[in-house]
């Protein structure tokens, strides 16, 4: 890590109306750091990580992301192109529902090269090259690369996201809920394989999890949200191991007891 963040969140706010989104939250991430957002449906995690990564406008606040030239930008004074220019190579974003973040109606090999012509490659074959070392990363393979992903299994689905997403080597990758909906062994093999690419890779990331169990194996923070606030924050382990508020304690003793 350096002696820099990646991002700066700084009182960052969300209200719907008279209703509480999430509010108030402030927070600095470091490059190669992995941080857990975690609590109930309806806590605010996933709306304060599309207000991060500026999927949604938040009504206070800012958010500031550290350009490969060194210099903080403020990403909601950033033009609209340059934003989408953002997430289509520096960032990646994992959603749930993989087909959220895939084109379903086009070659698994194309949903990756996608990525790289965005970032300047056009070399047919070099960039098919690259797609089909990504789908052995992930565990799909390569005589799959020109099938679509609808004839895929939900596990290879969102094996094949996490590829389209780290193919430009992007520095921080946000995570909604990533082993959502999968079975209980599709979800072992997938987190293993997401702690290994972030790992090998140096990534920065922030997962939004109701599972403790992912956000133990994966981050090295967390933050625990309820009615919108951060209620505790800390060092995984600490938290879950010593949690301080109520609330934290009640989640992690009903994970106990299952």
């Amino acid at each position: 890590m350096t002696d820099t963040p990646l991002l700066k969140v700084n009182s960052v706010s969300k209200f719907y109306g008279q209703r509480i989104g999430c509010k108030d939250v402030s927070f600095d991430l470091w490059p190669g750091e992995v941080l857990a957002i975690v609590g109930e449906s309806g806590s605010g995690k996933t709306t304060l990580l599309n207000c991060i990564s500026t999927r949604l406008m938040p009504t206070a606040g800012s958010v500031e992301y550290r350009m490969r030239d060194g210099n903080f930008r403020d990403l909601y004074h950033m033009g609209e192109a340059e934003r989408r220019f953002l997430m289509r190579t520096d960032w990646g974003f994992v959603h749930q529902n993989p087909a959220d973040g895939l084109r379903m109606t086009v070659s698994a090999g194309a949903n990756v090269g996608e990525r790289l012509m965005a970032v300047g490659d056009r070399h047919y074959g070099k960039i098919r090259d690259t797609a089909s070392d990504w789908l052995t990363r992930v565990e799909i393979g390569t005589d799959r690369i020109d099938d679509q992903p609808r004839a895929f299994s939900g596990g290879m689905r969102q094996r094949l996201q996490i590829a389209r997403n780290l193919v430009t080597n992007p520095r921080l990758v946000f995570m909604d809920e990533p082993t959502g909906g999968l079975d209980v062994s599709v979800q072992a093999r997938l987190l293993d394989l997401v702690r290994g690419l972030v790992n090998d890779l140096g990534l920065a990331a922030i997962i939004v999890t109701h599972d403790l169990a992912v956000a133990r194996l994966l981050s090295h923070r967390m933050m625990v949200m309820k009615d919108g606030f951060v209620i505790e924050h800390g060092l995984t382990d600490r938290v879950l191991d010593d949690p301080r508020e109520p609330y934290t304690q009640l989640l992690v003793s009903s994970i106990l007891q299952v």
